[in-house]
């Protein structure tokens, strides 16, 4: 006979009641964060798809059940995030998930001339954070790697666009221990503000998404497809840290990851970061820059003014 007592594992059916609750999900259109929209509007919650290619965004919204809607966002084109945002038009947000990226491409540049993985991954969520940020009311979750652990992974002030010695592993590194610095930094000012919005980080583990199939190196695609069936979770134990940092009451900062060996597989959990993840003056510094290379600057005033309005 089972024993009842046994704790149930935290999975998707174990989200709260989100119904009246507004989300935006970046690259909502297929793997982890189409099964993270899909969670949330099951839950009772309006999902905002904000993807690159509205066709295939609408195509994945009709295969979710729950309230939805597509919206164009090019996280590797500073204006498509200003008009995403502009749109937005004073709308209560209560969380913002920055899902979407890119991992070890061949050398390329967004619109504005940054090293893709740097600009999609961190520089295009850091801006449409900063300009969403006055209608968020309760969090920001922002997607992370283990890759933040990778040998050699730094913020590489000297050369953050990889000008010069492109590594695509390093490079996609470096965006994703930039994802853990903005975290920090950003629970900072949230905190020194006064303000009850939280942010928080999440990683996947090894999740078998289409991310790993744009891999630059045939030899790395390769070893990921084997990796895809031999090891990974699927995207729906992909997509459950994410789903925990957006709904449990959870302290600012945290970062989520699964429990398994590694935190490779496994149920949602607390998880740790590296020094490097943890360095608070690296985090300023790197807040710092991204204000200057997005032109976004913290919104400390136009936050103050919607609160008042609300």
């Amino acid at each position: 006979m089972a024993d009842k007592t046994m704790k149930k594992t935290w999975d998707a059916t174990s989200l709260p009641d989100l119904s009246g609750r507004t989300a935006v999900v970046t690259g909502a259109n297929s793997g982890i964060g189409l099964t993270a929209a899909d969670a949330l509007a099951r839950s009772g919650a309006h999902v905002v798809f904000a993807v690159r290619d509205l066709e295939r965004g609408r195509a994945a919204a009709a295969t979710v059940t729950g309230s939805t809607e597509v919206r164009r966002l090019d996280l590797a084109d500073l204006a498509s995030v200003r008009e995403f945002a502009d749109a937005w038009q004073g709308r209560p947000l209560d969380l913002l998930i920055n899902n979407a990226g890119v991992m070890m491409l061949p050398q390329q540049r967004t619109a504005d001339g940054f090293e893709m993985q740097f600009g999609t991954n961190h520089l295009g969520h850091f801006a449409l954070t900063n300009l969403l940020l006055p209608y968020v009311t309760d969090r920001v979750v922002t997607l992370s790697s283990g890759a933040h652990r990778w040998s050699g992974a730094r913020i590489r002030f000297e050369d953050l666009n990889w000008t010069s010695a492109y590594h695509p592993n390093r490079a996609y590194a470096q965006s994703k221990l930039a994802n853990l610095l903005f975290t920090l930094e950003l629970q900072r000012r949230l905190t020194e503000s006064g303000s009850p919005v939280r942010a928080l980080a999440a990683h996947p583990g090894y999740a078998a998404t289409n991310l790993q199939s744009h891999a630059g190196s045939p030899v790395m695609r390769a070893f990921m497809r084997i990796g895809n069936r031999v090891f990974a979770q699927d995207d729906k134990a992909g997509a459950l840290p994410t789903l925990y940092a957006a709904t449990q009451d959870l302290p600012g900062a945290s970062y989520v990851g699964p429990d398994g060996l590694g935190e490779m597989r496994g149920a949602p959990t607390l998880v740790g970061r590296t020094t490097a993840a943890s360095d608070a003056e690296v985090a300023r510094r790197l807040w710092t820059v991204s204000e200057e290379l997005t032109g976004v600057s913290w919104p400390l005033g136009a936050m103050d003014r919607v609160a008042a309005e609300r």
